[in-house]
């Protein structure tokens, strides 16, 4: 990278969101009320950093429940969980704190008072993610699973008069739009929500990515494989035309990558944490790139509550 006015651009906003800084802070006091361990289903959020972090402090992360030893506290991960999973917990008789990302949990919410008016649902979501397996796993059927346009046309409900659409909190805003556009096509008379349930995080982001990728000549994305909403900004750079790459942190960055650049435009998804950037723009700076500035972007100021049991006195627990 040449060293004559390269510059950084940085991304607003970018890095974790409420619900990410909520899912932490419940592992972390649980481990300082109730010492370690602390048993934690799937990685509380997809970050490499943040959950070796936190086994550092005490936190042990499981798929399955049997591996959890009697009378243990229990902490569900920001992605949700299924309604079984939800029962065999409390059958087991664990201390339990949800850290269910609240706009997650809206969903559930709403699957589930549906469910009882009689509608049967379109998922648009990725197979196999946490999420998704939560959410389709409040009810036993009537939930199916679109990814794609083209799923669209193979969805067979058993009725259509009651039929709702619900979507990972996590997608590519644009994506998410298209194949719901294919489902009213389809199904004239769904129900779609009220508001969008792809999280104001995920839609934040990707917007700031939007403005920033006009200006830059590559943008790299901080975040893990496993982070949905982290792959989609870097897929949405690549949409607009800019080369784009993921790193999980600093090391993986290429120097090849950077050759003729100018301008080098950086985020992160929502469960990557601001260290991580630091130690990106550290690395760029020994790469040769000379100034950061940051985009005027969207203020983030929502803040959720911790559950019960979790709060400060000061917190009127």
């Amino acid at each position: 990278m040449p060293s004559v006015g390269v510059g950084i651009v940085l991304a607003e906003p970018r890095g974790f969101c409420a619900g990410v800084d909520r899912a932490i802070e419940i592992v972390e006091r649980a481990l300082h009320k109730f010492g370690r361990p602390i048993y934690v289903r799937h990685e509380i959020v997809h970050n490499t950093y943040v959950v070796g972090d936190l086994k550092a402090k005490g936190a042990i992360f499981i798929e399955e429940l049997s591996d959890v030893p009697p009378g243990a506290t229990l902490v569900f991960s920001a992605h949700g969980v299924s309604r079984a999973v939800h029962d065999e917990a409390r059958a087991r008789g664990f201390t339990i704190f949800d850290a269910t990302c609240p706009l997650v949990t809206k969903v559930h919410v709403e699957v589930a008072k549906l469910h009882k008016e009689g509608f049967e649902f379109i998922m648009i979501g990725h197979k196999g993610h946490p999420e998704v397996e939560g959410t389709m796993g409040q009810l036993d059927s009537g939930i199916h699973l679109v990814e794609s346009v083209a799923d669209v046309a193979k969805v067979q409900p058993l009725q259509t008069d009651k039929l709702a659409v619900v979507t990972q909190t996590t997608l590519s805003v644009d994506d998410a739009a298209e194949i719901t556009a294919a489902i009213r096509s389809r199904f004239p008379k769904v129900r779609e929500p009220k508001q969008q349930d792809i999280c104001y995080a995920t839609q934040n982001r990707q917007d700031a990515v939007k403005v920033m990728s006009p200006q830059v000549d590559i943008v790299i994305v901080v975040g893990s494989p496993t982070s949905s909403n982290s792959n989609r900004l870097r897929e949405v750079a690549r949409k607009l035309g800019t080369e784009s790459y993921m790193v999980d942190s600093a090391d993986e960055l290429q120097a090849a990558w950077f050759e003729g650049r100018r301008r080098v435009g950086l985020t992160a998804g929502a469960s990557a944490p601001e260290v991580l950037v630091q130690q990106v723009i550290d690395r760029l700076r020994a790469l040769g790139a000379v100034s950061v500035r940051t985009l005027h972007g969207t203020q983030e100021t929502i803040k959720f509550p911790l559950p019960k049991g979790l709060k400060r006195a000061s917190e009127h627990d």
